[in-house]
């Protein structure tokens, strides 16, 4: 009956650190980073897909500065505001991008 005994204490005493992981918090960095790496924007007008990066974020920033605006989320500024972005950022396009079109 003893090693009953051990072996439930045992069971208890590992799976105690299981039961207190802060899991929602795990999944939800996960998600973050997911969606922050995988987003991708349809830009109906110019009939092309644009991922989320880092690049594209900081274009973001500099449209947001150009045009006097308050930062917030891309995802989360109105459709005509996102329309606008992808009509600037068409005529604004990144230094390596364009010296890749001229070549």
């Amino acid at each position: 009956m003893s090693r009953f005994w051990l072996y439930m204490f045992l069971g208890a005493a590992l799976s105690i650190p299981a039961a207190y992981s802060p899991m929602p918090l795990r999944a939800d960095d996960e998600h973050d980073r997911r969606t922050e790496k995988d987003q991708r924007y349809r830009d109906a007008k110019h009939n092309d897909e644009h991922e989320w990066n880092s690049r594209e974020d900081r274009a973001y920033r500099e449209w947001v500065k150009e045009n006097h605006r308050k930062y917030q989320d891309f995802n989360r500024i109105n459709e005509r505001d996102q329309e606008q972005y992808w009509n600037w950022r068409h005529d604004h396009p990144d230094r390596d991008d364009d010296r890749e079109h001229r070549h």
